[in-house]
């Protein structure tokens, strides 16, 4: 009987301590096997933010001049906060333009506008360009790297930390592949307007110092641009520490990509492994986007100076599909009330459309009021009344 009941407990401690872990292996989410040369590597869904593929994606590294993602993102953030525009002009200091690696050899003292250096970033990858405008934003490079380095844990980028503004190699100046397309996606998202200058393959602009004007040449770092036709940016990087790096963006029929390679050998295996990825992205990925919305009626409003009011729709319904599901299934059911009582404050919710796919909701849009109405006084009463009475006669 002893025997008995050590057998039954061995039992019952396997199923409570093996079991588990099996159905943990089992959920873990498969993926291919790619003939990949970088050693570290992410592939992102832009628009939700899904891992598609990646392998030792939280190895931290130094990324070189991928580093100006973030210096981008700052900028872009200080426009949008209307702190600077793109047609401020930015005075280069000394310390700027002593800027070794990648340059467009800017001079001190030389004057260019706000729009002029982001191309310079996006497109020559200017280390002289990105500390002047680290000085304009925030005073100084030093100031100006302590912003990155807020922004960076904001965004949940816990592999990261950053020493200078450019990627110049630096002890301590690191982050990872998963890093990359977190503040890749802040970018490329949140400021769309990246793609106008990354995408230019090859610009002039003019030197305008004391010595007179002079023409200069931007050309484009990311050769993926013209090697592969779906691609949209976004940002290269090399230092003989970090090796061949690149942060890029593609877009396919609705579908959004980011591929973040770190420590590649060379630029063919590059490029290579960023076909590879954006491949086998597109590949997966399904867009669904609702375009025939019905027109919404208007609800009756009680109590208030109007009868009715009008509705709007907030946005249009975009869902990726990562998993091979039918996307012909997708319903909706509108939900709205009847009627609502006042007071009704334009762009407040007042319903929503939401959207399954097997029985499962996997999204919706919220329908907000388009007009706000305010509680009926009594003179509103009286005169609809007397109009009323009036009609009658």
């Amino acid at each position: 009987m002893k025997r008995m009941i050590t057998a039954f407990l061995a039992l019952i401690l396997c199923l409570t301590v093996l079991c588990p872990a099996q159905a943990k292996k089992k959920s873990q989410p498969s993926q291919p096997s790619l003939d990949l040369s970088a050693p570290s590597v992410l592939l992102m869904e832009a628009e939700t933010g899904t891992i598609l593929y990646q392998k030792k994606e939280h190895t931290a590294r130094p990324p070189a001049s991928v580093t100006k993602v973030m210096t981008l993102c700052l900028i872009f953030d200080a426009i949008e906060k209307n702190q600077i525009s793109l047609t401020d002009e930015v005075t280069v200091s000394e310390y700027a333009a002593s800027m070794g690696g990648s340059q467009v050899f800017l001079e001190a003292g030389e004057v260019q506008t706000v729009e002029t250096m982001i191309k310079c970033i996006s497109i020559a990858s200017a280390n002289d360009a990105c500390v002047a405008m680290a000085e304009f934003v925030s005073g100084s490079e030093e100031e100006f790297v302590a912003q990155m380095n807020k922004k960076a844990a904001d965004l949940g980028m816990e592999d990261t930390h950053f020493v200078n503004c450019c990627g110049l190699s630096a002890d301590g100046h690191v982050t990872s592949a998963y890093d990359i397309a977190l503040m890749a996606r802040e970018l490329s998202v949140r400021h769309p307007q990246i793609h106008d200058y990354c995408t230019i393959w090859m610009e002039n602009i003019i030197h305008r110092t004391q010595k007179g004007d002079k023409e200069f040449g931007l050309a484009n770092t990311n050769k993926l641009l013209k090697q592969y036709p779906y691609a949209t940016g976004l940002k290269t990087g090399y230092t003989a520490a970090a090796k061949y790096c690149l942060a890029a963006t593609a877009e396919k029929d609705g579908v959004k990509l980011i591929a973040v390679l770190m420590a590649a050998p060379d630029i063919k295996s590059r490029t290579a492994d960023a076909q590879t990825l954006f491949n086998y992205g597109f590949s997966v990925c399904r867009v669904f986007q609702d375009n025939n919305l019905p027109k919404l009626r208007d609800i009756a409003v009680k109590k208030g100076e109007k009868d009715e009011v009008a509705l709007a729709y907030e946005s249009s319904m975009n869902y990726v599909s990562t998993s091979g599901e039918d996307l012909s299934k997708i319903t909706r059911k509108i939900k709205i009330p009847k009627s609502v009582t006042a007071p009704v404050k334009k762009g407040d919710t007042a319903g929503k459309v939401i959207y399954y796919l097997d029985k499962k909701e996997i999204g919706h849009i919220n329908i907000l009021y388009d007009d706000s109405v305010e509680h009926a006084a009594f003179a509103d009463y009286f005169l609809g009344l007397v109009g009323k009475l009036f009609f009658l006669s």
